[in-house]
């Protein structure tokens, strides 16, 4: 597996966005579940629904839209607003990835081979 570079946006107030929120809502788009999200990460519902939940306060408006019960029984999606949040943060990730390609591959060249890191 390549090298994966993943960043952290740390806010004022405690707040972060990181690559595992933005795992989450890309799986919402995906599942077009809070539920089926969660699951595909290992998480329960509410762990999920929590996450989401801090997202949507996070921002001056909302990631995710839960659309409740009905027939088809309910669901999520990304608002237009979610959408560009995950848009703007691969971006600066891809960005970040190819401004420091050189320093990455430098260490990589110094891994040892099959070695883990220790407790």
């Amino acid at each position: 597996m390549a090298t994966r570079l993943t960043i952290r946006l740390d806010f004022e107030l405690g707040r972060r966005l990181g690559a595992g929120k933005i795992a989450l809502l890309e799986s919402i788009e995906k599942t077009g579940s809070i539920s089926g999200a969660g699951r595909s990460h290992q998480m329960s519902y509410r762990r999920a629904w929590l996450l989401v939940d801090e997202l949507n306060q996070l921002f001056t408006e909302p990631v995710v839209s839960a659309h409740h019960g009905g027939a088809k029984g309910g669901g999520a999606s990304l608002t237009d607003q979610g959408r560009r949040v995950v848009a703007l943060y691969r971006e600066a990730e891809a960005k970040m990835r190819a401004a420091a390609q050189g320093e990455i591959e430098a260490i990589e060249r110094d891994l040892g081979a099959g070695k883990t890191a220790g407790p």
